[in-house]
């Protein structure tokens, strides 16, 4: 999405700036109006059907954005700090809002802070408006308005990210939310998987999502995989989608990884027909022909047909807190229970899907998903032993902090949480 927007952006930016400065009362006024335009478009480009109107419909964005000023600016504003205790964003359907990271920054700002930032952002006044609502000279109101600014940016979860000179903010928090698993007395719910396993997106036109991965106990994100179904293709006569993900560290100035795969989606399963990058200016590709190749990594269930997609309990996996008993099979995946799952102020009904190894050798996982099929929390758990010619050490020494799962009597030890931008 992102090269697409600028590529469009770029060709109706000198349209907007005209538009918007040729109604505003000060330069000042609209590069505030300016930096509100891009930042709105850029989150609702995907909502935008034919871009063919990009002109269009950021001139309607800017538009709606300057009555917006002129109406504020006719109000008779007031100043109240207690302002601050209510959201300024409505929370959000799933998930902590952009509005709880907001306000909990601005809580550790001082009053005076928080009072040129409330009206220069939220009221949308301009500095010179500010200086003479609060008997300052406008240079007193540049410096704080500077100052609160950085001090905002030093505090707020969200850090800004630079892309060839269009803002835009991370979609996942730097730390993983505190979260609280509870068994559920209600009987487990059947529900309709439709997510790549390990992927979490959806082999399906128009679908993306971005997820992150936590390492623990730090809570730290460490990488993060932007995903998108970018068309339609096929492998072998099979017909499917292509889908990409972009793999980069949350910090850091590593390059970022490029992944493109096809994805197959029927009423019954979901599979990985073919996976390609690119090594040294050459582009590989290895599809589910090429057997030992190809299905240690993406091939799933019996058969390699893939996951099954309408998942019920099946008795295959039995769960009493962190002791696991499975059945005597070579493909574990099963409905082991329900559970209500709370991150941050959001709580979400649940079926917990475990795979036992299947996913990877020596790996068992936990993904809760909703009555959607969609996950709200996924979590790795790597067997006690797991790589141990490599690490030399049990993760069980590794991380002594850590949960763990007895699983037919072998300890699996956590590794790291996944959460997606679902849920945000």
């Amino acid at each position: 999405m992102g090269e697409e927007f600028e590529t469009l952006f770029c060709g109706c930016k000198g349209a907007i700036e005209r538009f918007v400065r040729f109604r505003m009362p000060s330069a000042a006024d609209a590069d505030d109006i300016l930096r509100e335009v891009y930042l709105t478009a850029y989150r609702r480009f995907d909502t935008l059907r034919d871009k063919n109107s990009m002109r269009a419909w950021m001139l309607s964005i800017a538009r709606n954005k300057c009555k917006d000023f002129f109406r504020e600016r006719a109000k008779k504003l007031e100043i109240p700090l207690s302002e601050f205790e209510e959201a300024a964003l409505p929370d959000s359907r799933f998930g902590p809002s952009e509005a709880d990271a907001v306000n909990e920054t601005l809580e550790r700002l001082g009053d005076w802070e928080k009072q040129i930032l409330h009206l220069y952002y939220f009221k949308m006044l301009p500095q010179a408006e500010i200086a003479r609502q609060l008997g300052v000279p406008l240079g007193t109101v540049k410096s704080r308005l500077y100052a609160a600014k950085a001090r905002f940016k030093q505090s707020y979860p969200y850090p800004p990210l630079k892309s060839k000179g269009v803002p835009k903010m991370k979609k996942l928090p730097e730390l993983m939310p505190e979260y609280k698993i509870v068994p559920s007395r209600e009987e487990p719910f059947s529900v309709k998987w439709e997510e790549i396993m390990g992927w979490f997106l959806i082999p399906r036109l128009g679908e993306k999502l971005s997820w992150g991965m936590y390492d623990m106990p730090s809570r730290a994100c460490s990488h993060v995989y932007d995903m998108a179904v970018t068309g339609r293709a096929e492998v072998h006569g099979i017909e499917g989608v292509e889908l990409t993900a972009r793999e980069s560290q949350y910090s850091g100035k590593k390059e970022t990884i490029n992944r493109t795969f096809v994805a197959q989606l029927t009423d019954t399963h979901c599979r990985i027909l073919a996976s390609f990058r690119t090594v040294d200016g050459v582009r590989k590709y290895i599809t589910f022909l090429d057997e030992d190749a190809f299905l240690p990594s993406w091939g799933f269930g019996d058969d390699n047909c893939g996951n099954e997609t309408n998942l019920v309990p099946k008795g295959d996996i039995l769960r009493e807190g962190n002791r696991v008993t499975t059945a005597k099979k070579s493909w574990i995946l099963d409905i082991a229970g329900r559970y209500t799952v709370t991150i941050g102020r959001k709580t979400y009904d649940t079926v917990c899907v475990m795979d036992v190894e299947p996913y990877n050798t020596g790996v068992v996982s936990e993904q809760f998903l909703d009555e959607n099929g969609k996950t709200i929390l996924w979590r790795r758990f790597n067997r006690d032993d797991w790589r141990f010619a490599q690490y030399e050490r049990l993760w069980s020494e590794q991380l002594p902090d850590n949960d763990r799962l007895i699983v037919n009597g072998v300890t699996y030890v956590q590794w790291y949480d996944c959460i997606t931008d679902y849920i945000l």
